[in-house]
């Protein structure tokens, strides 16, 4: 499979890009040191959606609650015995169509990549809104930053609900010893299939040592961000929200040596609640950007 390997002026970092695979982020080094949990690996991820590494989830993040929406004078129903679907623990569908087998072009330019895609026939049934993708991924010696645009390419709005999925690992410190800092002052409620309920709450936990707790939670962002970090073994990681997305998800499973700051154009279930979901315009491209950086 076709990797983009990208190298910082310094080479203090490495990131890796399959456009064959939905263009995740199959790895992003630090003085050789990976950064990205591997978990199954890119060829599960590319058979099946086996989440590792920076996948993109599009056109929604996270769970629906249903298989039928409608938005923009479209009502649709999704087919449940669709391949393009991924269908999680409680029956729900979840992370898009299938995005991790989206084929992309792309340009490599050293310390960054430029890539392209459209929907196929299949995945419009199922979000038949036209419009292209572009992603623009930057390499600096401290950070990565990808920046995604969404542009219709119909006389109709496209509704805004993609997000990123990127599994941190910490090299050289146990995970209970990792120091977690949320800068967030809103959760929203979940039910017990993980929908939000329209309400929110003062979060639980927002710094400390991450321990044995699990964590699986989605926060409003504050009109004045700040990252998502976690430090251990002298080196601390970060997630940036810089442009165009309002909320996020922390998902730091117990027992394993992960943590995802996951950002999010729109709430979990956006499309059939209709909460915090934005329409991007014929003429008016949607540009979503954030940045992974390392301070060590």
């Amino acid at each position: 499979m076709n990797v983009v390997r990208l190298r910082s002026a310094a080479g203090e970092l490495e990131a890796a890009f399959a456009p064959e695979a939905g263009m995740v982020g199959c790895s992003l080094t630090h003085r050789g040191e990976e950064l990205l949990s591997q978990r199954k690996g890119l060829d599960e991820y590319a058979r099946t959606g086996s989440t590792f590494g920076i996948p993109f989830l599009h056109p929604w993040a996270n769970r629906l609650a249903g298989f039928a929406y409608g938005v923009a004078g479209q009502e649709v129903e999704l087919d449940r015995d669709s391949p393009l679907l991924k269908i999680e623990e409680h029956g729900l569908p979840i992370h898009g169509l299938a995005p991790y087998a989206l084929r992309w072009e792309a340009e490599d330019r050293g310390d960054a990549l430029r890539a392209e895609t459209q929907l196929d026939r299949a995945r419009l049934e199922g979000f038949p809104y036209p419009h292209r993708l572009e992603l623009e991924i930057t390499l600096a010696d401290d950070a990565l930053t990808v920046r995604t645009t969404l542009t219709a390419t119909a006389a109709m709005p496209v509704p805004v609900a993609f997000g990123y999925h990127p599994y941190l690992v910490v090299p050289g410190a146990p995970r209970s010893d990792w120091e977690v800092e949320l800068p967030v002052d809103r959760t929203l409620v979940l039910d017990e299939n993980m929908i939000p309920t329209g309400e929110d709450a003062s979060p639980d936990f927002r710094r400390g040592a991450l321990e044995e707790r699990s964590l699986d939670d989605a926060y409003v962002m504050p009109e004045r961000t700040r990252p998502f970090t976690v430090t251990g073994g002298g080196r601390t990681l970060g997630v940036e929200f810089l442009e165009g997305y309002t909320h996020a998800q922390v998902f730091a499973p117990a027992g394993q040596d992960l943590i995802c700051f996951e950002p999010m154009t729109a709430p979990a279930n956006a499309l059939i609640s209709h909460d915090g979901l934005r329409l991007a315009p014929p003429g008016e491209p949607f540009s979503a950007a954030f940045r992974i950086f390392v301070d060590a």
